[in-house]
């Protein structure tokens, strides 16, 4: 089995958008036995929270059901747990990086080096309007799509 976490800062944005994004990609495909998915927050804001409401509409609107999600906090036996560690920006690596152990022998990088995007980053739209949701869902379609490739090559 694949283990893929994605983190994002608090954990109720874009981390939950690409769990609930890359879940259905995953489930479509008939592989929910050979890959399991979780996201995780680097700071514990707001652990136990469900996603923000308007990550949560906006990805209704798509299909995407978050409504069980939760939030919570990266910690290090997560590099133990999953091959596939994926930051939603540079921030959110570093602080990976800061905890991740000498033995983790996983992927830790940006979710977004899997998408065709002129972007390196999935913003955090927490500050925006409802445009910025959506956007966070077009730059996970895609690189959930491109994730997915990776790992059937390994399957």
């Amino acid at each position: 089995m694949i283990k893929v976490l994605f983190v994002c800062l608090g954990n109720i944005c874009r981390s939950p958008t690409a769990d609930g994004v890359f879940r259905q990609v995953v489930e479509q495909r008939g592989l929910t036995e050979q890959i399991k998915v979780d996201s995780a927050g680097t700071a514990a804001y707001h652990v136990g929270n469900p996603p923000d409401h308007r990550s949560t509409l906006a990805a209704k609107k798509r299909g995407y059901d978050l409504s069980l999600l939760r939030a919570r906090q990266a910690v290090v036996e997560d590099f133990t747990e999953f091959d596939y560690v994926l930051a939603m920006d540079h921030e959110n690596l570093l602080n990976l990086k800061a905890i991740k152990p000498s033995n983790f022998t996983g992927h830790l990088g940006l979710f977004l080096d899997f998408a065709e995007a002129s972007e390196s980053e999935v913003p955090d739209p927490y500050y925006g309007g409802d445009s910025g949701f959506e956007h966070v869902l077009d730059l996970v379609e895609a690189a959930s799509e491109g994730l997915l490739q990776e790992i059937e090559r390994q399957l």
